[in-house]
């Protein structure tokens, strides 16, 4: 086992909610861990967008945002070094290996783009559009393999 310092984007998102019927409200925020700056901007867009529907949320854009930060994580190389690791390999399996899209054409993406409602004519039901950018029901990043320890 090694210690490695990953690479990942921070999302922050700064709000101030109100409770229903007042007319002041409490700053609160969120972060959440990305491992890739897309995925950071599409979720921070969706978020923004998300909220800037509700009448009790106000988004701090300037205080909101993607940040590239670094976390430090144990690295095992393979199975048989895990199990040397700890002493309960119970819960723990194998990464499904998915096969990676192929990637989209500059033509395929406009010819879907022209296709697409904007986000506000669907209501924010995705597939939509913001500008340039697909909205998709769930993204999918980067391939990435991790050992999860699972309830059974």
């Amino acid at each position: 086992m090694e210690t490695a310092w990953i690479q990942i984007f921070l999302l922050t998102l700064t709000e101030c909610v109100a409770p229903a019927g007042k007319t002041v409200c409490q700053e609160s925020q969120f972060e959440l861990q990305f491992l890739s700056q897309t995925d950071c901007e599409v979720a921070l867009e969706q978020l923004v967008s998300l909220k800037e529907s509700s009448e009790t949320v106000i988004v701090d854009k300037e205080k909101s945002g993607c940040t590239p930060t670094a976390r430090q994580q144990d690295v095992y190389a393979s199975l048989p070094q895990l199990v040397e690791s700890i002493d309960d390999l119970h819960g723990f399996e194998a990464p499904q290996v998915q096969q990676a899209a192929p990637a989209a054409t500059g033509k395929r993406h406009q010819a879907r783009l022209d296709n697409l409602k904007t986000c506000e004519e669907s209501g924010g039901v995705a597939p939509c559009k913001i500008g340039e950018i697909i909205i998709e029901d769930a993204t999918e990043g980067d391939a990435v393999e991790v050992w999860r320890r699972g309830e059974r």
